[in-house]
């Protein structure tokens, strides 16, 4: 830090690594132009780009990282007992040599290799003469103010920072408290106490910020608000995503009261992944499964486990304590097709097609219909319920009355329609009697009533795509209409669908089931939020999902996306910079990218994190089974 600096610089809000950061904001350019073209390549989330130039220590390029943020001075200095500060994150970091930077390719091939050879030995100096690090930074829309008694605010907006100003970092304090000092304060929790123990810290994961200063930030989310604004957690094959995925609703379960979940797992992978979670007899939950399993042998075979863990007898003895305490089941699809209102009323309108030319007809139908809208208003009954005896009885008694009263002909198509309404009830009692016999089934209404009752998580695990996707339609759409009617929020439900591609394609590109199933999903985002209904999806290609569902999420986890168009879909749908997006192709499994609209402590402001590994909870949990 240069002396005339000193005085300006705050050591409890910044860091410049024991004297060895020194940089100044040499530009601010704007992103674009006005032309639709440069600015679908510039990104959609800053309007500008800081170009930031620092002197060269040796020791500085290991301790600069992407994501750190960057305060420098602007223009709103409001009052002159505050300080205000344009808040930046490093998109780029690199170093420059004067001598290399000046090389040509049209010169002499031997003084290029010995220029080329000699600056090896500048860069172990700190030759601040010879050699620069240039950073690029991206505005992320917030002011820090800082007040006379080193009080601090994030104030949202973006200022226009002074060119030539000094550059600071905002250490790992200040970080921790942007992050995660609103949350631990609504959740009871002390940060600074952190520890990787799912059951003892409800964090996700650490901040990749200060880690060769050995600093760990945790960084926590406001389960509430992820649960009911939706998130979505995308990355390759091998990102960790399944990984991820039961980190976070293993730290939702065991830290909230009033929050459900139900997975959709097409991969049968959150048999393993949540098996501390299943087996444990606090938890209330329920596995269902494709077909009935009369052993643990069946049950290990289920359950797609890791590469490390496909012999491991130990699992074993977790699966037996889940069927011990008959969490297993199997979904069950009803053999007897028992009419929805809706089909219902459809039969009915189909009668009103041959009967254009006999207004009585049309008055008896008009009767009949009115008469069952009745029924389902009284009794609060959405269209897509199957009918029961009670309104067969009712409404069967009305089809005579109606038929006799307007002389309906006992030939006519109308007078079969209306006396053969009894039949039903023989379909309804015989369903029931199936399902006596199917001890163990669950059928879509069966799981709807177990979430209406005390279990917490439900894990439905069934690998063919025509069947999951026929139950997702289903309950799903039971579960919003039953809210809406009831006008219930709380408890909130989280359904999470992993390889969302498999549950809401695109559009264009889907027919039969699969364009039902992906419309009804986009319903559930859309109207969810509103009756405490949340939604997670998590797939590796984002370019094959419906984009308006994506549009709903207010949560995403982007790991490495190696595929252009899918970092361009994200920048675009979520309003992420390219330049920071770009940094998730250096990500190791476990890596992230974390920004939310809503469940971090300060909106809309991309993370880098590390999460915790979930296996670590199954490895402690087998350990301590055996």
């Amino acid at each position: 830090m240069k002396p005339q600096e000193e005085n300006t610089f705050n050591s409890l809000c910044f860091t410049n690594f024991d004297g060895k950061f020194y940089a100044r904001l040499a530009a601010v350019m704007p992103r674009f132009f006005g032309g639709a073209e440069e600015s679908k390549l510039a990104g959609t989330s800053a309007r500008y780009s800081c170009r930031i130039k620092v002197e060269y220590q040796k020791d500085l390029m290991g301790l600069l990282e992407e994501g750190m943020l960057l305060a420098v001075k602007n223009f709103k200095q409001a009052l002159l007992s505050e300080e205000r500060y344009t808040l930046m994150e490093i998109s780029r970091v690199w170093p420059e040599h004067f001598g290399l930077r000046g090389l040509s390719d049209h010169g002499y091939y031997p003084m290029q290799f010995e220029i080329i050879e000699q600056s090896e030995a500048d860069w172990q100096t700190d030759d601040r003469s010879t050699m620069m690090i240039q950073i690029d930074a991206i505005p992320i829309n917030y002011d820090l103010v800082i007040g006379e008694n080193c009080d601090f605010k994030f104030v949202k907006g973006f200022s226009y920072p002074v060119v030539g100003s000094p550059v600071y970092i905002l250490n790992s304090e200040m970080i921790n408290r942007m992050y995660n000092q609103k949350i631990a304060e609504k959740i009871g929790i002390d940060p600074s106490k952190t520890v990787d123990d799912a059951r003892l810290d409800p964090r996700l994961g650490v901040v990749k910020m200060f880690q060769t200063a050995n600093t760990v930030i945790p960084i926590y989310v406001d389960f509430e608000k992820l649960v009911r604004y939706h998130f979505g957690v995308f990355a390759f094959t091998g990102g960790g995503k399944s990984n991820l995925m039961s980190n976070i609703l293993r730290r939702i379960l065991l830290h909230t009261n009033d929050v459900k979940v139900v997975v959709f797992d097409i991969s049968c992978e959150y048999i393993f992944l949540l098996l501390d979670l299943l087996a444990d007899g606090k938890i209330p939950s329920k596995i269902i499964l494709e077909h009935r399993i009369d052993s643990i042998e069946q049950f290990f075979n289920t359950a797609v486990k890791p590469r490390e863990y496909g012999v491991d007898e130990r699992i074993k003895a977790g699966l037996r304590q889940i069927m011990e305490q008959d969490k297993v089941a199997f979904y069950t699809r009803p053999k007897q097709k028992i009419p929805t209102y809706a089909q219902f009323l459809e039969e009915l309108n189909e009668q009103r097609k041959g009967s254009t030319d006999k207004p009585h007809y049309l008055n008896a139908i008009d009767k009949i219909h009115d008469a069952i809208l009745d029924y389902m208003e009284v009794h609060g009954l959405s269209e897509n319920q199957e009918v029961n005896e009670e309104f067969i009885k009712h409404i069967d008694g009305i089809c005579i009355e109606t038929i006799e009263e307007f002389k309906v002909h006992e030939k006519s198509g109308l007078y079969a329609w209306a006396t053969t309404r009894n039949t039903i009830i023989d379909q309804i009692k015989r369903r029931r009697e199936e399902e006596k016999k199917e001890t163990g089934g669950l059928t879509a209404e069966k799981i709807r009533e177990l979430l209406e009752g005390e279990t917490r998580l439900v894990c439905i695990s069934i690998s063919d795509p025509l069947t999951i996707k026929e139950l997702v339609i289903t309950l799903t759409h039971d579960l919003l209409i039953r809210r809406k009617r009831m006008f219930q929020v709380k408890p909130y439900i989280l359904l999470v669908f992993d390889e969302a591609q498999e549950f809401i394609p695109e559009l264009s590109g889907a027919a039969g089931i699969e364009k039902k199933c992906s419309k009804q999903v986009e319903t559930l985002l859309r109207q969810g939020r509103k009756y405490g209904l949340g939604v997670c999806i998590a797939t590796q290609r984002i370019a094959y999902l419906n984009t308006n569902a994506l549009q709903q999420l207010h949560t995403y986890f982007v790991g490495t996306l190696p595929r252009p168009y899918d970092r361009a879909l994200i920048s675009d749908t979520f309003m992420i910079d390219k330049g920071i997006l770009e940094k998730t192709l250096e990500f190791a499994p476990g890596e992230w990218l974390l920004s939310s609209y809503i469940a971090t402590g300060i909106e809309n402001v991309p993370i880098f994190i590390k999460a915790d590994n979930a296996e670590k909870e199954i490895e402690k949990f087998l350990k301590s089974s055996t």
